[in-house]
């Protein structure tokens, strides 16, 4: 065998080698092919041609990853120490109460509930790899032992392997074009390359070592359609070596380089503080209550007699559990979920469909937008903007504007139009656009899409809205359009005046497009019986086979220098605006073509040789310019002006060209007209060759940025560096070359409509309406659900640090506990989660567009907002003990009888040094009512302080529940005064409170539930005392508030 170098240690570059040092390297020949004991060589060392299957994480691991979390870890510690504790407690008492095990339980249920959704999400990234194996060919026509095998698995393709393509292929690997079968072989490639135009492809080597995709024009590569031709190619690369297998490898390594959300990252920021803080409360509360636990004797000096109660040791770390599960708001993860949940629905309905939730929160930080061109702001979709033609005279050209966008030929029309006065010029150019053409336009049941070249399918919607020259087929056609109108499927689209023409003139022979005339034609038999030779093509080579010129009123006079100058000047002003020019001219007199019929025509040997093409395409008449382009969108450039508006830099990533991409970054207004785009627009190579320092330097400069003829790696290196430097990236596309870029960004976003499957699954968000001004309004409403997450975390938090002051307290007084660890998970999970999540319905600021995007690492709690829940936190903390400590020692307060139930009061001192009950002499109590008929008795006095706590904890824990409901009100806004911002601008907030109060209530008046979690039902005074003491928090509120605003106001003169 003669190949000396192995593919995989260094692949040669076929694109700049012949044909014939192709066939050499591979040790074949076009005829023949390779032979079945060649073919298992190389696939022995090849392997098969197909993707490879990456080995996902096992499942186990994906779970063991979802714990990997500061928070979650605290919360399984909890829940390990709290079970470890019901257990002893069991069996010292020997009880197995399921109250016991209640908290353990639940915090076990709320992580395995996290861990499952985190999983799914994992499984559904993994998604792109598979939609990428979709774009796989299935089969071949394949050269082997001598003879073609028409439908070879291309599973089995090796290189070297001889395999014939045709129109409508999908190509099976990556290929050297060896023979061309017809004059043009042409290749739809812009999901591979972004390219909007099929790209013609030939034989000829390409000198370059280092070169582009898109210049490898003797390429074909895998996954990309062939639309036009047919060839003979020699497979070179095949499964992972092709470019479709490199964006799979970089799709799977921009998935390892996942980085977290700003939010996530915040959280776990203050799950780290939070742990810190949770374990200096935990030792100062051990610190302060040794005593009661551990005591020894001083003898001479030195300490002895040491006595250690296991049980109040074991106590006192019930206590710092219960402090633990006060400082974690257990419910947050929950209430996140929820609330970006609810957000993805806001955004669907602005057709925004988010794939992952944490994507919601991303965009609203988002600082720079790489976008795609083709697709994303434009229409992907080739349609006329204008034409031009002679008018009366050679010096006077007439330039006409067209209207739409799309390939729908009811989008838009010609401007100034009637159809009743189409000259000579018009009838020509309609009967060249319509005939010479070989493309179709038809309705997908969403979109018009074009079969064939886009470029034609769009002269063929020109046509359209050119109309017909004939009344009695208008007025036909129009019925027969209105009955298609009123069918359900109008799928086959039918193309009335393009039709007409076709009918009229019919055509007997094609003149195929070539590289060197750079034109195609077609002879047609006209109505009259005569023939005349349509041609369209390139403008300047279509000129130089001109003789003449056709005027408005069908004379023709000959093209003089003046009169060429002008159509060029013409040309140069529609080339410069970016579109791509079609010249359009016909000839009647045919020589010996004049009447041809059919192959059996004696002229027809030469229509079998294209050499011959260019001397039947001279003396042309020219006719006029017809300015093609890929239209952008229409509201692209609201959108674009909103971005800057918010902030956000936008930059255009393509695999256009320079010209084109810069034409449609200026008419978007991405650029001012005359802007001089040096150092702002640079191609893929260009930028690549720069030091890492100048391409910082260059993305760091303020304004727009174009790059254009983009290959994947370009795109991604691009985002990579953009991140590096700080900023929040997002990023959209729609083809397979986009995937990897959309996967690395923060947030990938996809087109829904015209996206790549690869693309969409490679992304967090899709655009139902590839509307690029979608974006703008998903990221002001990101904006707004930050607001509001940042609302709901900041009560949450506060809510605990009420609930750690109060069980810090209970512990430095040394009184019995207020609240038990599975009442305060009951708070935190239960009652706290609706305000919480009603708090996600904030209405968004009214400016949130006109501010700056926030950065990343802006703190989630500032300093004052800390203080401010400091001081909130420090009312919870005594008001929930002081209401405790007053049922014990007061019989009223504030004119409210505390004794109606008959329980005993107790002096201060008793109830600080309660431990040292049982040394009391003559301490008696006596039972009470604790409400629904239920008797309190003691056996024992002392357990006045264990058993006969359940209604002074019941008041406690309904302070802190009512405190929470009212702290609610002050978290619907950081700043604004509940007068200025009054609850029901939130009715969702009074719904929760509703129902949070709701929920208490059930804990407190089913006895099943009120025995789980240790309370007794209230009175009706009880309820009043425990409102009279939890509303003065929104007061302390108020004043906390006034002093911000105060402090702004003075800040806001001082600058003045």
């Amino acid at each position: 065998m003669h190949m000396k170098v192995p593919m995989e240690e260094k692949p040669f570059p076929a694109w700049s080698w012949s044909v014939e040092q192709c066939l050499k390297e591979y040790d074949v020949k076009l005829d023949k092919g390779l032979n079945s004991n060649e073919v298992l060589k190389r696939r022995e060392k090849y392997g098969w041609n197909e993707l490879a299957k990456e080995k996902g994480k096992p499942l186990w691991k994906l779970v063991l990853e979802q714990f990997d979390d500061m928070l979650v870890k605290i919360l399984l510690v909890a829940a390990f120490v709290s079970f470890l504790l019901a257990y002893f407690e069991g069996s010292e008492s020997g009880e197995s109460g399921f109250e016991a095990y209640v908290e353990p339980l639940v915090i076990v249920l709320i992580l395995v509930l996290n861990a499952i959704v985190g999983v799914w999400q994992e499984n559904n990234a993994e998604k792109a790899l598979e939609a990428l194996k979709e774009l796989q060919c299935e089969s071949g026509k394949v050269l082997r032992d001598g003879y073609f095998v028409p439908d070879l698995p291309a599973r089995e393709l090796v290189p070297g392997d001889i395999v014939e393509l045709r129109v409508g292929d999908k190509v099976p690997a990556d290929m050297r074009v060896a023979v061309l079968k017809t004059s043009t072989l042409r290749v739809e490639q812009s999901s591979l390359t972004g390219e909007a135009m099929p790209v013609l492809k030939g034989t000829n080597p390409i000198f370059l070592d280092d070169c582009e995709l898109q210049a490898k024009e003797n390429m074909v590569f895998a996954g990309t359609t062939v639309v036009n031709g047919s060839c003979i190619c020699i497979v070179i690369t095949t499964a992972m070596n092709t470019e479709i297998g490199k964006i799979q490898k970089q799709i799977h390594e921009a998935s390892f380089e996942d980085t977290d959300t700003p939010l996530k990252k915040k959280l776990d920021e203050f799950g780290g503080r939070l742990t810190t803080s949770i374990g200096i409360v935990c030792l100062v509360v051990w610190i302060i209550n040794y005593k009661n636990f551990i005591s020894w004797d001083i003898v001479d000096g030195r300490p002895s007699n040491i006595q250690f109660s296991f049980q109040k040791c074991t106590y006192y770390f019930k206590i710092a559990v219960a402090l633990a599960v006060a400082a974690i708001p257990e419910g947050l993860p929950a209430v996140i979920t929820t609330c970006l949940a609810l957000g993805t629905r806001k955004m669907a309905q602005k057709n925004a469909i988010v794939r992952k939730l944490p994507s919601v929160e991303t965009l609203g930080c988002t600082t720079v937008i790489c976008s795609d061109k083709t697709g994303t702001l434009t229409t992907n979709q080739m349609s006329v903007t204008e034409f031009f033609t002679l008018g009366g005279k050679t010096t006077a050209s007439r330039v006409i504007r067209v209207e739409g966008t799309t390939y729908d030929p009811k989008d838009g029309g010609i401007v100034d139009w009637t159809c009743y006065n189409m000259d000579a010029n018009m009838l020509a150019m309609a009967e060249i656009c319509a005939v010479c053409n070989d493309a179709g336009v038809y309705f997908d049941g969403r979109l018009f899409r074009a079969t064939g070249l886009p470029t034609e399918a769009a002269l063929k919607v020109l046509v359209e809205k050119m109309g017909f020259p004939d009344i009695k087929s208008r007025n036909k056609t129009r019925d027969a359009q209105v009955a298609c109108n009123n069918m359900m499927d109008c799928n086959s689209l039918k193309l009335g005046c393009c039709e007409w023409w076709n009918r009229r003139s019919k055509r007997v022979a094609t003149l195929e497009f070539d590289r060197v005339r750079k034109s195609m034609s077609v002879i047609v038999r006209e109505s009259d019986g005569q023939n005349r030779l349509l041609v369209k093509g390139a403008v300047e080579s279509l000129l130089d086979r001109c003789s003449y010129v056709q005027l408005a009123d069908e004379s023709l006079v000959p093209i003089d220098d003046q009169c060429k100058e002008l159509l060029l000047q013409r040309l140069h002003g529609m080339s410069s605006k970016g579109l791509r020019c079609l010249g359009l001219a016909f000839k009647d007199e045919l020589g010996e073509f004049s009447d041809y019929y059919a192959d059996t025509h004696p002229a027809h040997k030469k229509l079998l040789d294209p050499t011959y093409y260019s001397s039947i395409e001279s003396d042309l008449v020219f006719v006029g310019v017809v300015g093609l382009r890929d239209p952008p969108r229409e509201e692209v450039h609201k959108a674009i002006e909103d971005c800057k508006q918010a902030g956000i830099r936008v930059m255009v990533i393509t695999g256009d060209n320079k010209s084109t991409a810069e034409a449609i970054c200026k008419e978007i207004k991405l650029f001012s007209r005359d802007e001089d785009l040096t150092g702002q627009s640079l191609t893929g190579k260009e930028f690549m060759s720069l030091s890492h320092s100048e391409q910082v330097k260059l993305l760091l400069r303020h304004g727009g940025k174009v790059f254009s003829r983009a290959e994947p790696r370009h795109k991604q290196e691009i985002v990579r560096l953009l991140k590096e430097m700080g900023e929040i990236v997002a990023m959209t596309g729609d083809g397979v070359n986009d995937a990897p870029a959309l996967k690395l960004a923060d947030i990938g976003i996809a087109m829904g409509i015209t996206g790549t499957e690869v693309a969409k699954e490679a992304s967090d968000m899709v655009l139902a309406d590839d509307n690029f001004s979608t974006i703008v309004s998903a990221i002001a409403e990101g904006r707004a659900i930050y607001n509001n997450m940042k609302a709901f975390i900041r009560y949450m938090i506060s809510s605990n640090v009420g609930e750690v002051i109060s069980i810090f307290l209970t512990a430095a007084l040394g009184i019995p506990e207020c609240m038990i660890p599975v009442q305060l998970l009951w708070v935190n999970l239960v009652t706290d989660g609706p305000p919480a999540t009603a708090l996600g319905f904030n209405p968004a600021d009214v400016d949130i567009m006109q501010k700056p995007p926030r950065r990343s690492d802006d703190a989630l709690i500032s300093t004052w907002v800390l203080f401010r829940y400091l001081v909130i936190g420090s009312y919870v903390g005594i008001a929930t003990v002081g209401i405790f400590v007053l049922w014990y020692t007061q019989a009223s307060f504030l004119g409210i009888n505390l004794v109606s139930d008959g329980h005993t009061v107790i002096e201060l001192v008793q109830l600080l040094n309660w431990r040292e009950c049982p040394s009391w002499s003559n301490f008696t109590v006596t039972p009470f009512e604790a409400g629904g008929g239920r008797l309190i008795t003691f056996s024992n006095p002392c357990d006045y302080f264990s058993v006969g706590k359940v209604k002074a904890m019941t008041l406690s824990l309904s302070v802190l529940v009512a405190i929470e409901m009212f702290n609610s009100l002050n978290a619907l806004s950081e700043e604004n005064s509940l007068r200025t911002l009054p609850p029901w601008k939130n009715p969702w907030l009074l719904v929760a409170m509703t129902i949070s109060l709701g929920l208490h209530c059930l804990i407190l008046y089913i006895p099943f539930l009120s025995e789980v979690f240790g309370v007794a039902p209230l009175s009706l005074k009880e309820w009043f005392l425990v409102i009279l003491i939890s509303a003065p928090v929104i007061l302390i509120d108020e004043i906390l508030k006034f002093v911000v605003r105060s402090q702004r106001r003075k800040t806001k003169e001082k600058e003045a």
